[in-house]
C-alpha cells in the first residue's frame, strides 16, 4: 500500500507538533510520575501526544490512533497512527539528547511510513519501506559483513537477561568491535544513517517498534524481532544490514 502525499506532510507535521511540546520542557523542572509498569512519565509526554491526536483527528477523522499514553481510539479502522510522543523518557528527564518522538502509520495493521524524530538536534528520518530520507537526504545502513568490525547498541544490557538469552547475547557483545548501552528510536536513526551497525532491544511495545519497521527496510536494513520472525506486533527487534542480521542470528540461536 503506497502512502499519499497527504499523509507524509500529516506525519511530518505532527513531529513538528510534537516537537514544539517537548522542546519547551527540555532541561527544565520537570514533575515526573512513575506509571504502573514503573516506566516514567512527564506533562511533555502527555502534551505531545495529546497535540499530535488533535492533529490527526482534524485531519484523518476516520483514522485509528494508538498512543502510549492515551490509549486506542477508533480500533477497526483501517489506517491506524501509532504515536510514543518521547521514546527515551529517561533520557530526556536526564536533559540527554537520546530521546525521540515516534510515529507509525498502519494500513490493515501494516506499518506503512515511519518517523523518527529527535526533537532537539533537528535530525527527522522518515521512511515507507521503500527509501528512508533524513532531513531530506537518502540515507542506507553501513554495509559491514564482518561482526569484528560491527558497532552495536541495545538500550539496557541487564534487560537482556531479564528477557532474552543473556549468555547468548554476551558472545554477540564480545564479537562486535564497539557495544554501548545507547538504545530506544535514537539507536535505529543511528542505524539508518550509516554511524552504527546494529540496534537491537529485548523489550519493546507496539509504540516502540512500529515506526522502526519501514524505516529500516526503507534503509535497506533487516529487522526482525529477536529470534527473527516477523517484527509486526512483536515484543524485541533486532535490525541491521541483510549480511550482518543473518550473522547476529546465527550467535544468538546457532546452537539450539
Amino acid at each position: 500500500m503506497s502512502v499519499d502525499e497527504g499523509m507524509r506532510a500529516c506525519a511530518r507535521e505532527l513531529a513538528v507538533v510534537a516537537k514544539s511540546v517537548v522542546r519547551k520542557y527540555y532541561r527544565s523542572a520537570l514533575t515526573i510520575e512513575i506509571k504502573e509498569d514503573q516506566s516514567p512519565v512527564t506533562q511533555a509526554d502527555r502534551e505531545a501526544e495529546a497535540a499530535m491526536r488533535q492533529v490527526i483527528e482534524s485531519r484523518y477523522p476516520d483514522h485509528g490512533i494508538i498512543g502510549e499514553e492515551y490509549g486506542e481510539s477508533n480500533p477497526d479502522a483501517e489506517y491506524r497512527w501509532i504515536l510514543d510522543p518521547i521514546d527515551g523518557t529517561k533520557s530526556f528527564i536526564l536533559g540527554v539528547p537520546l530521546f525521540v518522538t515516534l510515529i507509525a502509520l498502519e494500513y490493515r495493521k501494516e506499518p506503512i511510513l515511519g518517523v523518527i524524530d529527535q526533537p532537539t538536534t533537528h535530525q527527522c528520518v522518515i521512511g515507507d519501506g521503500e527509501t528512508t530520507e533524513m532531513n531530506g537526504t537518502t540515507v542506507q545502513v553501513r554495509y559491514r559483513s564482518d561482526l569484528d568490525e560491527a558497532m552495536l547498541l541495545t538500550p539496557d544490557h541487564y534487560a537482556v537477561g531479564e528477557y532474552q538469552d543473556a549468555e547468548a547475547f554476551d558472545r554477540l557483545a564480545k564479537s562486535v568491535l564497539l557495544y554501548r548501552c545507547i538504545g530506544d528510536g535514537y539507536a535505529y536513526s543511528a542505524l539508518v544513517n550509516g554511524f552504527v551497525d546494529i540496534a537491537m532491544d529485548p523489550i519493546m511495545n507496539i509504540w516502540d517498534l512500529h515506526a522502526l519497521i519501514p524505516v529500516v527496510r526503507g534503509a535497506g536494513g533487516v529487522i526482525t524481532d529477536w529470534q527473527g520472525g516477523n517484527p509486526v506486533g512483536a515484543e524485541s527487534a533486532i535490525a541491521a544490514s541483510p549480511a550482518l542480521h543473518r550473522k547476529i542470528l546465527e550467535v544468538l540461536h546457532g546452537g539450539q
